[in-house]
């Protein structure tokens, strides 16, 4: 695990990180440190033995072990618009002496309201929105180079899709360094300009948070299968033109209801020519439960795939994907 600096904080959700960026601070993603931790297992199994529930989610697990082997001393723990499994942790993280930092997503959606949390996220850290306006302004040249990856993934075949989703995922916090994140991005963008096209017999689009098994996309592409579509990774690099911060997170699916990621997938079906789709949803997850209402609003086959924890995708799962792609061919 990388080390880290007093201006660090934890993040256990995608927020607006400008307003971050604007206090001097440094977001830390810890979903992403977990599961690319070199055994983060280990970081479940660690938080199990300080009392954590073996059914409970290992997301939140894998998060409450990296705060304590990072020794993060603030956190910003969303609370509304994420998992509800937060609410526990925060409190756990309190009564250890972690500073924790609540950001509210307004349930039903609202600008006027999630302007407040914003301004209510700037006072806490001591800036403003105006600030984070400006930061918001300055990122927006990496993020139009992460669209420019997305496009190549799924317009020009010449990003894969495990690429897509690294690129993606990571940009919940620019991997604590903007500027570098920057630099890597268009330095890999343009080695992916001069690949050659790849083809593949069928196009997926993967739904859901990210999968904590590792393999998935490498395992879909061996089955001729390529995914040009990572729904929430997709998201988390905010790709929407904004006018404001409000606008920018409002467009934001991920936080909300279903009825905006449906309208997503719909247009990256119908806009990226998929053939079929995965729905990825973590045990012991609410998100399971929307599982029924994705299956009801798109008319392409939907394959579920559930994970508890981070393990290399299984035998079973395996054969699954291995008859969902051949029934495909019928």
């Amino acid at each position: 695990m990388r080390p880290i600096d007093a201006n660090t904080i934890g993040l256990t959700a995608t927020v607006p990180v400008e307003v971050l960026l604007a206090a001097g601070a440094t977001p830390l993603d810890l979903n992403n440190v977990f599961i690319a931790s070199e055994d983060p297992s280990a970081l479940v199994a660690e938080a199990e033995h300080r009392g954590f529930p073996i059914n409970c989610c290992a997301w939140i697990k894998g998060i409450y072990a990296a705060v304590h082997r990072l020794g993060i001393r603030r956190v910003i723990g969303v609370a509304q618009g994420d998992c509800s499994n937060t609410h526990a942790l925060m409190e756990v993280l309190v009564s250890e002496g972690i500073e924790i930092i609540d950001f509210n997503y307004p349930y039903p959606k609202d600008k006027a309201a999630l302007a407040a949390a914003i301004d209510r996220l700037a006072r806490r850290l001591g800036t403003t929105r105006e600030a984070a306006e400006t930061e918001r302004r300055r990122l927006a040249a990496v993020r139009r180079t992460l669209a420019e990856i997305d496009r190549l993934t799924w317009r020009h075949d010449k990003v894969t899709g495990e690429e897509n989703h690294l690129w993606l995922v990571t940009s919940s916090d620019f991997g604590g360094d903007a500027a570098d994140y920057a630099r890597r991005a268009e330095a890999f963008l343009a080695e992916a300009h001069a690949r050659t096209a790849m083809t593949s017999r069928y196009r997926v689009g993967c739904l859901g948070i990210p999968p904590i098994c590792s393999g998935l996309h490498a395992f879909l592409e061996d089955l001729d299968a390529r995914v040009v579509f990572n729904e929430f990774q997709r998201q988390f690099s905010m790709p929407t033109e904004a006018a404001d911060l409000v606008e920018q997170y409002d467009a934001y699916t991920y936080p909300y209801g279903t009825d905006g990621r449906i309208a997503d997938i719909r247009r990256a079906v119908r806009e990226r020519r998929l053939d079929a789709l995965v729905h990825y949803v973590q045990s012991f997850c609410f998100r399971h439960i929307q599982d029924r209402l994705l299956r009801e609003a798109v008319d392409v086959p939907i394959l579920t795939l559930e994970f508890d924890r981070p393990l290399p995708l299984d035998g079973r799962s395996q054969t699954r994907l291995e008859a969902f792609i051949e029934m495909l061919d019928t």
